[in-house]
């Protein structure tokens, strides 16, 4: 596979082809300006020669004593390129001038003077006038071969070519010099990218002594490596966590079979020890299918099916399902949620119900939970009102990480094995929204935005307690 070429190459290339294009338009208009310019005092010298002989004819001179004395024309034609023709009404040479020994030309008259071609040699310029001398009709024929010219122009355009070309090699070799020389800030650029690894990508592309084209990619690219190193750390934690999540189950579950494994056991006492195994199992089991969920509802080229949720109605069946869970803890849910909103119902009943969960299990016993929706700027926000302590602001901006937990102090144990709100950060972002929380000291509210369609609208309801 043949290898592309350079920028530089490909900008000297282009700057040669504008340079050759630019000078063969400059040559050719200045190649068909000469030539008529020739052609113009050409016709000019022709005319200004039947000037002249009808001049000697005004002056007295006869026909015979212009044959008798040829130099009166024939020093005005002065070389073998030039022609002259006095002929009288039957198209008879009177007076003739013909070096090339071209024949008579058979012309209209012209009173006032025309200019044409030979009709025998088409590189032969012809003027021409008709007259009265003596009672005869006499025509006038001066003619010019354009021999001469062509040679001037040929050379002139063999010029123009050797200059085009001459102007298109230094284009080419001063353009590749100047294009190194611009595209050096680019090389500068590429070889600090180069120094980035992961090791190293909390480093930065300086653009302070760059170009405003260069400035702006480095820019760009300032932020897709801030982006790629959160990425990464995230993945990092993510991978640590994983671990450790997975680790005191396994551990555990060995540990016990161990120390079984020490003595023989009555058959109560291993199945007290299976049944200790099940719940560490469905434990393992529960967080391996929430990553499994995770990830395919973050895979960005999955299709994903909406329909029109009534919100209400949604909201009255999580209340109806979390209310055995609140009375144990002596608590009330309460709904006001009301609209429409087009999404995935299962998706959005699991955010839900997390968020839900989320409130049961971190939120002070005896206080009420509440849902609400409202709508904003285009968006849906729905959210899940709980009373607890106040949720210091550099938590909650980890909140929705996976395998994060706060304080432990403020928590309960959970068995969603701390992506219970990941959960809710992915369907926001599946669904193009996001997931935040909103702490004082009176309430924390878990808010989950979705896109609002035009299809969309908020229904009057009553508020459900």
């Amino acid at each position: 596979m043949r290898a592309p070429a350079s920028l530089s190459m490909r900008l000297s290339l282009l700057f040669a082809l504008v340079s050759l294009g630019l000078l063969g338009g400059l040559g050719a208009y200045l190649y068909h300006a000469l030539g008529q310019q020739i052609a113009w005092r050409d016709d000019q010298m022709l005319q200004g020669r039947l000037e002249r002989m009808e001049a000697l004819l005004d002056d007295g001179e006869s026909i015979a004593a212009l044959r008798r004395r040829p130099l009166l024309y024939a020093n005005m034609l002065g070389n073998r390129e030039s022609l002259l023709w006095m002929l009288d009404a039957r198209g008879v040479p009177l007076i003739e001038v013909n070096p090339p020994g071209l024949p008579v030309p058979e012309l209209p008259p012209a009173p006032e003077g025309r200019l044409g071609e030979h009709p025998a040699a088409g590189s032969t310029r012809l003027a021409w006038r008709s007259l009265e001398h003596d009672g005869r009709r006499l025509t006038l024929v001066a003619g010019k071969t354009l021999d001469e010219r062509e040679r001037m122009l040929a050379a002139y355009r063999l010029r123009l070519w050797l200059a085009m070309g001459a102007g298109a090699v230094l284009a080419c070799g001063l353009g590749w010099v100047v294009v190194r020389r611009g595209l050096r800030p680019v090389r500068r650029l590429a070889a600090r990218a180069r120094t980035i690894d992961v090791a190293h990508l909390h480093r930065r592309l300086e653009a302070n002594d760059e170009t405003a084209e260069l400035r702006e990619l480095s820019r760009a690219l300032n932020q897709m490596l801030a982006r790629l190193e959160e990425g990464f750390a995230q993945l990092s934690r993510f991978s640590e966590d994983l671990a450790h999540e997975m680790r005191t189950p396994l551990g555990n579950l060995l540990g016990a079979t161990q120390q079984a494994l020490q003595r023989e056991r009555t058959a109560e006492e291993y199945r007290q020890l299976l049944g200790s195994h099940v719940e560490e199992y469905e434990r393992l089991s529960r967080m391996i299918e929430t990553m499994l969920f995770l990830a395919r509802t973050e895979q960005p080229a999955r299709v994903l099916p909406r329909e029109t949720v009534d919100l209400r109605g949604l909201a009255d069946q999580l209340c109806d399902y979390f209310e055995g869970m609140a009375d144990e803890d002596g608590r009330e849910l309460a709904s006001d949620m009301q609209g429409r909103v087009t999404a995935n119902l299962d998706l959005l009943r699991r955010a839900l119900a997390n968020l839900i969960d989320n409130a049961l299990r971190h939120g002070r016993s005896g206080t009420e939970i509440r849902l609400v929706s409202r709508r904003e700027a285009g968006d849906w926000h729905l959210g899940v009102v709980n009373h607890g302590e106040p949720i210091p602001d550099a938590e909650r901006a980890r909140l929705f990480e996976r395998f994060y937990r706060g304080d432990p102090a403020r928590s309960r144990p959970v068995g969603t094995g701390g992506l219970g709100l990941a959960i809710v950060r992915s369907v926001a972002q599946l669904h193009g929204g996001e997931a935040w929380c909103e702490s004082d000291a009176a309430v924390n509210v878990f808010w989950l935005s979705l896109p609002a369609d035009d299809d969309d609208r908020v229904d009057s309801c009553p508020v459900r307690r």
